[in-house]
């Protein structure tokens, strides 16, 4: 009798053991995939952040081609075109980026600095407009501060460069545009004031300083600001006031800051002394 009963019985339990292992199967081939992916992922992140842009292009390119219904792949290859300077040809990979089911808000907005930096700036308001306004990042309204100001709408401008600098830890570059917004309009010292705050946020911003001087030599104030500077900046800033002088007809002015510009100078200041022979 033991025996008629324990032949069914291990058949039963063979059937498990080929469920479960069959079950196995499935689940580590899922571990497997998943796995794959999160490294394909941290690979692409490494290629963006550490990679040389070039480098960047083609390892996404390749990827890219190998699959294209990952969005990850077309999105970090029209980032690296842009790292590579190259913004024009990111365009078309962005707005490929944008018509992918898994497209996000911030998509729309890196294809609208795209636009910019190829400036295609009514294209640039069309994605900007295109993106939610509940979408709130430091990007967009940086974005929409530049277009405004293409647009000459200074109010809207204005606004634009306030909301983005509240939200960034490190608003130093937006100010500094801010600052040069101003410039641009004849408000030397709305400028000269933003450009110093940019400076407090970040010391060694070089095109803070220099656009700080311009403000203050457009206000006819002929001194350097009390900032922190090396020598080779110093000399920098006093070429570019000495040509802001010249051009405002304050010649002996002019003359004698190129000439401090070449005394301070370490190596031989070769646009300062070009600048100088012209003079005189």
């Amino acid at each position: 009798m033991r025996k008629v009963w324990i032949a069914p019985l291990c058949l039963v339990g063979l059937a498990f053991l080929t469920g479960c292992s069959d079950g196995m199967r499935a689940q580590t081939a899922r571990a497997i995939d998943s796995v794959a992916e999160i490294d394909q992922e941290n690979m692409a992140e490494m290629m963006l952040a550490v990679s040389d842009p070039r480098e960047a292009v083609t390892y996404f390119t390749n990827a890219s081609a190998a699959n294209p219904d990952r969005i990850m792949f077309r999105r970090g290859l029209a980032r690296s075109l842009m790292r590579a300077g190259n913004a024009e040809a990111s365009v078309p990979v962005w707005r490929e980026v944008v018509a992918h089911p898994e497209a996000l808000p911030d998509d729309r907005v890196e294809l609208a600095e795209a636009y910019i930096r190829s400036n295609n700036w009514a294209e640039a308001e069309a994605a900007l407009n295109a993106v939610p306004p509940t979408f709130e990042t430091y990007n967009r309204y940086r974005l929409e501060a530049m277009v405004a100001d293409s647009r000459q709408q200074w109010d809207r401008a204005d606004s634009f460069y306030e909301i983005a600098s509240g939200l960034t830890a490190e608003p130093a570059g937006v100010l500094n545009n801010w600052g040069y917004s101003k410039l641009t309009r004849g408000d030397h010292r709305g400028a000269e004031r933003l450009f110093a705050e940019a400076l407090s946020h970040d010391p060694d911003l070089f095109t803070a300083k220099n656009n700080l001087v311009l403000a203050r030599a457009a206000q006819r104030r002929y001194e350097l600001p009390l900032v922190q500077m090396t020598q080779i900046e110093r000399a920098e800033l006093l070429h570019t006031m000495a040509l802001v002088a010249i051009r405002q007809g304050d010649t002996r002015t002019g003359r004698g800051l190129l000439e401090d510009a070449i005394a301070t100078h370490p190596q031989h200041f070769e646009a300062a002394a070009t600048a100088l022979a012209a003079l005189r």
